[in-house]
């Protein structure tokens, strides 16, 4: 029968874990209505929110199959004999559906067509960000093939090639494109000398929310005497204190290095436009403004 302080840990874990599901979510919603007010999409780097729908897809993936796959759950017990249950929780399931469906939206402003906002000729997926996109298709692709190679009974024998590697290769791929997708942005901004058009909004909420996740993820550790809850959700983990660097550099750039710097009139006057990076043979072009 749970003691009181197992209730109370619980208890305090859900609430963590909601929270922080509110304001992951809540921090996709800043830019996608600064764009539509602007009417334009000058100063958002087109990799974030291209690069973003994959990744949310892996890590819904990922996250349902750890709640609901019957296979995934028993490899995994079978793995970590340790823990009660994988550390993955609903509001990650939650928040990661409603990522997917808010970092589309946020991608297709890019297209004229359908919201006729401005956009530059400039803003296009640059080649690097283009080639992790194919190539995490490609690495997905070759560990269900190795899986099926390789595994006496098709992946459903956990201590060999399994299917919970192709899931955990889903949450690696989801690590890598967090990773990658805030440095086209942190370069723009330091290109513009300007945070103008990158809603720090959504950066503030974001970086509450990978605090509260990263407590909730070593609450749940630590309750349960098994720092193996860890190991065994690393793309929580890691994901978490990857948002919270990047967070703090964004915040850094907007209220410390950039914030006297204009409110748009770049925008406005094409002549005081920052050089392309591929003018001055740097990073690819389309990251410029």
């Amino acid at each position: 029968m749970a003691t009181q302080l197992e209730i109370f840990v619980r208890a305090l874990s859900r609430l963590l874990g909601w929270i922080y599901t509110f304001c992951w979510s809540a921090s996709f919603y800043p830019q996608p209505i600064n764009n539509y007010r602007r009417r334009s999409t000058t100063g958002l780097a087109i990799d974030f929110p291209t690069i973003n729908v994959l990744g949310f897809v892996c890590y819904t993936i990922y996250t349902s199959a750890f709640l609901y796959s019957p296979v995934i759950r028993s490899q995994y017990a079978a793995r970590h004999p340790q823990a009660e249950e994988p550390t993955v929780r609903f509001n990650d399931f939650a928040f990661a559906v409603h990522a997917v469906v808010l970092s589309f939206i946020t991608y297709t402003q890019f297209w004229p067509l359908i919201w006729g906002f401005k956009v530059s000729r400039f803003q296009r997926v640059s080649k690097p960000v283009a080639g992790l996109f194919w190539g995490s298709i490609v690495a997905i692709a070759v560990v269900i093939f190795i899986v099926l190679a390789k595994s006496p009974d098709k992946g459903y024998e956990p201590y060999s090639w399994a299917w919970i590697d192709v899931i955990y290769t889903l949450s690696y791929v989801k690590l890598v494109i967090t990773i990658v997708k805030y440095v086209p942005q942190a370069w723009v901004n330091y290109k513009r000398k300007s945070t103008y058009g990158w809603s720090i909004s959504q950066i503030l909420f974001d970086l509450f929310g990978g605090v509260l996740s990263l407590a909730q993820l070593l609450l749940d550790s630590g309750f349960q005497n098994d720092w193996s809850g860890i190991a065994g959700n690393p793309i929580k983990f890691l994901l978490s204190n990857v948002t919270i660097f990047f967070d703090l550099i964004f915040v850094l750039q907007h209220y410390v290095l950039y914030k006297d710097s204009d409110d748009g009139s770049k925008d406005q006057n094409p002549s005081d436009r920052t050089p392309l990076l591929s003018e001055s043979n740097d990073l690819p072009r389309e990251v410029g403004v």
